[in-house]
């Protein structure tokens, strides 16, 4: 037997996956300062709800991992957090469950799909839901929450937002076929990737006039300002372009205007979104896709609950897995605070070390009894910032040093003065 991972899945090995639960961590915290509260649903689902019409298009439901029970039911791994979500919502709104409602959920999802860069077969997702409030009030604070998140992981971000009632009623104004308006946001929504030559030779298989899409792509260069300027009549225009106002109005107030951008092409793709959408991206353009993105998707709840009542949803994604490369590639973070070399001390490092893992400092002990210089090349190697060498001298002097790896010195410290070498190894 050949070991190997299945085609699109991989281990995290510890460098990674420490990395991964801290972004993970940060988040989450941050999360729960908004008041959203953690949910954990299901992997596995039955296939009808995940092939229901409301729940991401029939193109996701070719990637959609199918088996059966024992009881020859027809399941699916579930292929985001988005319609699990929902079905909670669904299930227990006015049970355990009172609107307004907030939640994130960090958990993996499969697609069977194509495998290239960025793009794997089992991957974590990281949600946040908010069911039951309307308007862009909320809107405003997931934006002001996203920016926070990503300042607090060290990336400096801005966001391009659109509105999808606004696209649709530039493609009416276009007088562009209402049965083509899906397959024109698909291509509009390539725009930045592929240009405008690129996006109008997709749509050639259409037979879209010429003099349309010229309207239409005319219409992409406008600002927030241009937009009361148009003599657009159509009421998707006109819904939309009131909401993305009101919403950059909140951005304005917000003093937010550097990290958010209007960009009237994007779409988001997915069928789902009925208002709001926008997508994260990295300033420093370490990478050119998107790192999160989110909006509002007001018919998925409402429709599998279907009692006549509306149930307004906005989400977003943050993107673990480009995030945690872009900090991967920006430095190289130790995952212990100290290393003891213990020169026939073995009882003696143990309790040291537990006293100082009581404080919160991560140590680890070299048990392997190799020579000291092997022991200090591992430490360089592991990004170990601190070195403590205990031997009998240092315990019958009740002195020992510590080593800074980073600068090649050593600090005195007397060996009962804890809160003085917790001082040194946290950099207080």
């Amino acid at each position: 037997m050949k070991l190997m991972n299945v085609k699109g899945t991989v281990d995290n090995l510890p460098n990674k996956e420490i990395i991964r639960r801290k972004v993970v961590n940060t988040l989450t915290d941050t999360f729960e300062k908004y008041g959203y509260l953690p949910l954990d649903t299901s992997i596995l689902c039955y296939y009808d709800l995940l092939a229901s019409k409301y729940s991401g298009g029939s193109e996701i439901l070719k990637e959609v991992y199918t088996l059966k029970d024992q009881g020859d039911r027809t399941l699916g791994l579930r292929y985001d957090l988005t319609v699990p979500f929902s079905k909670v919502i669904s299930m227990n709104v006015g049970k355990e469950i009172n609107l307004p409602f907030k939640r994130y959920e960090v958990g993996k999802v499969f697609r069977d799909g194509p495998v290239k860069t960025g793009r794997a077969r089992e991957f974590y997702q990281c949600d946040v839901d908010v069911c039951g409030i309307e308007g862009t009030f909320i809107e405003a604070e997931m934006l002001m929450m996203t920016i926070e998140c990503y300042k607090k992981l060290g990336i400096d971000v801005y966001i391009e937002i659109n509105n999808r009632k606004l696209l649709e009623g530039f493609i009416i104004e276009a007088d562009i076929d209402k049965e083509l308006s899906s397959k024109v946001i698909l291509s509009v929504d390539k725009l930045a990737k592929i240009g405008e030559s690129g996006v109008r030779e997709e749509l050639k298989e259409y037979n879209i006039d010429n003099t349309k899409l010229d309207k239409l792509f005319s219409f992409f260069k406008c600002s927030i300002n241009d937009l009361d300027n148009m003599n657009i009549t159509n009421n998707s225009f006109i819904e939309g372009r009131e909401e993305i106002k009101e919403l950059f109005n909140y951005i304005t107030s917000l003093s937010l205007e550097e990290e958010c951008k209007f960009t009237p092409y994007l779409a988001r793709g997915l069928e789902i979104y009925t208002g709001v959408v926008w997508e994260v991206f990295d300033k420093k353009q370490r990478l050119t896709c998107a790192i999160g993105g989110g909006g509002r998707y007001d018919k998925i709840i409402t429709n599998f609950i279907d009692d006549g009542n509306k149930y307004p949803a906005l989400g977003i994604s943050f993107g673990l897995v480009p995030i945690c490369e872009i900090l991967e590639n920006k430095s190289k973070e130790s995952f212990y605070d100290l290393l003891i070399i213990p020169m026939d001390t073995n009882i003696e490092s143990l309790r040291l070390a537990a006293i100082l893992r009581n404080k919160g400092i991560k140590v680890i002990i070299e048990m392997n009894k190799r020579k000291i210089k092997k022991a200090l090349d591992s430490a360089n190697k592991n990004n170990i910032p601190y070195v403590i060498i205990l031997g009998q001298n240092e315990i019958n002097n009740n002195t020992i040093e510590i080593k800074d790896m980073n600068s090649s010195t050593n600090i005195k410290v007397d060996i009962n003065d804890i809160d003085k070498m917790i001082d040194i190894i946290k950099k207080l």
